[in-house]
């Protein structure tokens, strides 16, 4: 069996917008790797608290920063995986109707889910292998979260996931508060940096030019979480798609950002570019 716990993160963002993200822990690994983040949890004091992005300041710092230690050790060793979606502002869909346009939400989160850990690439034995999802709240009203539902259910359909045998049943797709699940808040912490660096919130500054304390620390913890994703991925660019050999890399490699670009997109050369900074020791080169 497969467990994908999945967010969301900035809806929209000066560069970057439509941050998503998951984690995939396969069964035979989940008590260990639960049990080794409520370890970690536990040792650092923060055991009664909900790890997250938005809590990163002086004093949580260090200790999340052992959290993450330990999270890229179980990625390293294979034990979960993790992927992060976002999309360029620059790559503007086209031809799409408004109702398509109200529904990006929905069907970027679709895109993530059926594309994202490389499902397809997963199970060369051919067993069957379940799948169960489990989606932090959704900001969609009844009806909306209902037909987003029937399409998850629907990828048992589609080709990857008919190719790999695997198979969401009735009931396997739940929504949860993250405050009760580990995986889910240790893949803020990630997610949270990478929105936070890609639309430059390391630059913000007050009314006095200076920046404030918290950023100063938020940056910090962003270049420590890039420097482990580079002990997986040396040279890793954090702005676009992390490179492939062959296509089963979708699936094996434990770490994958996509940068996603819409089919039929034109540039909408209103938004600037990345902003880069020379010799910046957080910029990818």
């Amino acid at each position: 069996m497969y467990y994908i716990w999945t967010d969301e993160s900035d809806s929209y963002g000066k560069y970057y917008a439509n941050f998503y993200g998951g984690i995939l822990i396969r069964s035979e690994d989940y008590e260990e790797v639960l049990h080794r983040l409520q370890t970690v949890v536990e040792s650092v004091g923060l055991a009664d608290e909900e790890i997250k992005w938005q809590k990163v300041n002086a004093y949580t710092e260090e200790r999340y920063k052992k959290i993450i230690d330990e999270l890229f050790v179980i990625l390293k060793e294979g034990k979960a995986k993790m992927r992060i979606f976002f999309r360029h502002r620059r790559h503007e869909p086209s031809g799409l109707s408004n109702e398509q346009r109200r529904k990006e939400y929905q069907m970027l989160y679709y895109q993530f889910i059926k594309h994202a850990f490389g499902l397809g690439y997963s199970n060369p034995s051919g067993e069957r292998i379940r799948l169960r999802l489990f989606l932090d709240d959704m900001p969609l009203k009844k009806y909306d979260r209902q037909e987003f539902l029937e399409a998850i259910y629907n990828l048992n359909t589609t080709i990857g996931f008919e190719k790999a045998n695997i198979r969401i049943a009735e009931g396997d797709v739940a929504e949860v508060n993250s405050k009760k699940h580990l995986p889910l808040q240790v893949m803020d912490l990630v997610l949270g940096s990478i929105c936070f660096r890609l639309n430059d919130k390391h630059l913000i500054k007050d009314i006095d030019g200076k920046r404030a304390r918290r950023t100063i620390v938020k940056e910090s913890l962003y270049k420590y979480i890039r420097a482990k994703i580079c002990e997986l991925h040396p040279g890793f660019n954090v702005g676009t798609n992390t490179g492939i050999t062959k296509l089963a890399d979708r699936w094996e490699q434990p770490y994958r950002h996509w940068s996603f670009v819409p089919n039929n997109s034109i540039v909408n050369e209103d938004v600037p570019k990345k902003h880069k900074q020379k010799n910046s020791p957080g910029q990818p080169t």
